[in-house]
């Protein structure tokens, strides 16, 4: 009987995760990337309008995409042959990371399991982000941020496609 008791207990436990990580899942554009200083001045690191994709799937896999919108062409045409100065540009204006995700919805946070990432400090890190969800929107604060340990909260927004 007892078996029996725990065994649904695990199935119901199982069935809310499955629900949550399905709202979650599928594709997500970004909206806006804003970071607020220890200071409380605030800047928008991929410019008005970045560009993003973000993918969680029903197995806990995510992969996200930044990147500023308008960002210079390599003059030479490739990326191999890039000056210092378009290798910075190209590293400050964009952002990818990819690997497991967990929804704890009680708590309201995602964890990110990095298995990869452009940053490669973040490689094998694991991440919690506080996040708010409503109307297709998803907000995360990220506060382990790619500022070299500076105090810096970064709200990342995305709507759902």
């Amino acid at each position: 009987m007892k078996n029996a008791i725990l065994i649904i207990l695990l199935l119901i436990l199982n069935s809310i995760n499955a629900q949550k990580k399905s709202e979650f899942s599928g594709s997500w554009t970004l909206v806006s990337v804003e970071n607020t200083n220890s200071d409380g001045t605030k800047n928008l690191p991929y410019d008005v309008n970045p560009k993003g994709f973000l993918l969680f799937d029903e197995k806990g896999n995510y992969a996200v995409q930044i990147y500023k919108d308008k960002r210079a062409r390599i003059a030479s045409g490739d990326k191999n042959k890039c000056t210092p100065e378009e290798n910075a540009t190209i590293v400050q204006g964009s952002n990818s990371h990819f690997g497991e995700y967990e929804i704890d919805e009680t708590n309201k946070t995602i964890t990110f399991k990095i298995k990869t990432a452009s940053f490669p400090n973040w490689e094998g890190t694991i991440q919690k982000r506080s996040y708010t969800f409503a109307n297709n929107e998803l907000k995360y604060a990220v506060t382990n941020t790619t500022q070299g340990g500076k105090s810096v909260t970064a709200e990342v927004v995305w709507k759902k496609l």
